[in-house]
């Protein structure tokens, strides 16, 4: 009887949760039925995912609705990210977005394109006032695309707050069928501090999975002493969708009671890099398997509720536990884990090696670390814990430990570059060493007088490297001196084989043109509905310039009727 309570319990608390949010305010962006390619707060490179993903049948130009009624209150474009992106603020307080976007419906469309031509730049941000774009719920405000960073024709979907915290858009009634558990790859066990074990070992352990036919899974039984905490490698699928998703909730309970949560309802901006300190990182980096940890590991994310002692449990020799982890999707579609552990105090036991070298980072303090023409300045806060630092330099190369150590913060990298002549100081950039080849891939650096500097989110091999190389540009769809009348579009194929395309202009007989910049392709693509010239003769040109001001012209003469 008292097991049924305590399920019944679990079941009524989680389900009770999600009903804090409008349930019917909120309609379909989309006229198709919603199938996931992403879903809310999964996680992704460096950060979790703050929306839904919605498949558009591998298609682009579907049209997106407004979901319910209110304003426009932001536009942005920009080469990456979210390409193009929508922002509707409600009455109701909450903003949605629309991102990777193809293009707007024909009245933003109108707006956007008259500030993009008044600024002259393709990337504008603007901020229209309340009555500017007034919309109503089901109402057109643009197309779906693939624009920006996304790796495929789809719609991002998000609903922020006031205070900017992006909220699973499926507490709001958006309507995802998954009657599926979720799955679990994968159970890992670890013993945290020097006195502990996990079957005599100080070494993480990973532990059998057997999957039972109801869907849950036996883990193998563990000897521990101290204390430990585990860690699973999950996901869920929806109906309809092979994509292997996040999942929306994560317990553990001890002997039935709750010790932790992982809850990913809701983040915020700032917090969406401690990702790298919830997953085991160094496995990540190691294996290419995103484990989450199920205890908090000095980490302030606010999605991980802690009941007792932080997730962490204290074994002690000669008890008996039993533990285990419940993995849940949003329709409540859940998996189990149970885990017998008993208390046993070893003779001996494998202790794992301890790292020292002569530069040890405090978490609270400032760290400048220099040698030869090279300095690091790390700040406070950079470092989850106090850390034995790699610090070498050899020539112009600096090693700054391997990747595989999860950072709060960025921390700089400077070169003085004053030794170098005038000619070479102009070509130089901070570059990441990546690949067994130390493949140079730039980052983005800053010079003030003879001192190059970077801000880095990732340990690793840098160096200076040189870039003397003019980007490349050449048309796609047509050829100098040509009749083009029955031309839409002018397309033009741009690259840059070192440090990418910093940015680029193009005029027709003298006047900016709008030139839509397709970085997964490396195309600028001009339309010709903007009317720029009546002229039968045009002449196009372009300049392309680098990230370290290497510029490349090119020119052409069109005709048009």
């Amino acid at each position: 009887m008292k097991l049924i309570l305590f399920f019944l319990l679990v079941t009524s608390t989680f389900i009770g949760a999600q009903n804090n949010y409008p349930q019917d305010y909120f309609g379909n962006p989309l006229e198709i039925p919603l199938i996931l390619s992403g879903n809310f707060a999964e996680l992704r490179s460096n950060h979790f995912h703050s929306g839904l993903d919605i498949k558009t049948q591998q298609r682009i130009g579907l049209k997106v609705l407004s979901a319910a009624d209110g304003y426009v209150s932001r536009i942005k474009i920009q080469h990456y990210g979210y390409g193009k992106t929508l922002y509707i603020t409600h009455p109701n307080g909450y903003t949605t977005v629309y991102a990777h976007l193809s293009e707007y419906s024909p009245t933003i469309e109108a707006y956007v394109k008259k500030h993009q031509y008044s600024v002259e730049s393709y990337e504008i941000e603007v901020f229209p006032n309340t009555e500017e774009l007034l919309v109503k719920k089901g109402e057109l405000v643009a197309y779906s695309g693939n624009t920006g960073g996304s790796g495929g024709p789809h719609l991002h979907f998000e609903i922020r707050n006031t205070e900017e915290h992006t909220i699973n858009p499926m507490l709001f009634g958006i309507e995802i069928k998954d009657t599926s558990k979720p799955v679990i790859t994968s159970l890992y066990a670890y013993p945290i501090g020097d006195s502990s074990t996990i079957n005599k070992s100080s070494i993480k352990q990973k532990l059998k999975l057997t999957p039972l036919k109801n869907g849950d899974y036996a883990a193998e039984g563990v000897n521990a002493f101290g204390d430990i905490g585990f860690a699973i490698n999950t996901f869920d699928r929806q109906d309809f969708g092979a994509n292997s998703n996040g999942v929306y909730n994560i317990q553990t309970f001890i002997n039935g009671s709750q010790n932790f949560e992982v809850d990913f309802k809701m983040f915020s901006f700032d917090e969406t890099n401690r990702l790298n300190r919830f997953i085991d990182y160094q496995h990540f980096k190691t294996k290419q398997e995103r484990v989450q940890k199920l205890f908090s590991d000095n980490n302030d994310l606010s999605m991980l509720k802690s009941m007792k002692n932080n997730g962490v449990l204290t074994i002690h020799d000669s008890t008996s536990i039993v533990y285990k982890i419940r993995v849940s999707d949003y329709k409540n579609n859940e998996a189990w884990i149970t885990i017998p552990i008993k208390g046993a105090k070893p003779i001996t036991a494998q202790n794992k090696s301890k790292k020292t070298t002569p530069y040890f980072i405090y978490t609270k303090g400032t760290t400048n670390l220099k040698e030869g023409n090279v300095s690091v300045d790390i700040f406070p806060d950079t470092f989850y814990e106090d850390y034995y630092l790699d610090f070498k330099v050899k020539n112009d190369t600096l090693f700054l430990e391997e990747d595989i150590v999860p950072l709060k913060k960025t921390f700089n990298i400077s070169y003085d570059i004053s030794k170098y002549s005038d000619a070479d100081k102009s070509k130089l950039y901070i570059a990441r060493l990546i690949g067994a080849k130390k493949y140079p891939v730039y980052e983005n650096t800053k010079r003030k007088g003879d001192i190059l500097t970077s801000s880095i989110k990732n340990l690793g091999t840098f160096a200076l490297a040189r870039d003397n190389v003019k980007p490349t540009i050449a048309p796609l769809n047509f050829k100098n001196n040509q009749w083009i009348s029955d031309f839409r579009y002018l397309k033009i194929k741009i690259s840059d084989a070192q440090t990418d395309i910093s940015n680029f202009r193009a005029t027709i007989n003298d006047k900016w043109i709008l030139m839509e910049y397709d970085y997964k392709t490396k195309t600028l693509t001009y339309d010709f509905n903007d009317a720029i010239s009546n002229e039968t003769k045009n002449n196009l040109k372009v300049v392309v310039t680098d990230n370290v001001g290497n510029s490349a012209t090119f020119e052409a003469t069109f005709y048009r009727k």
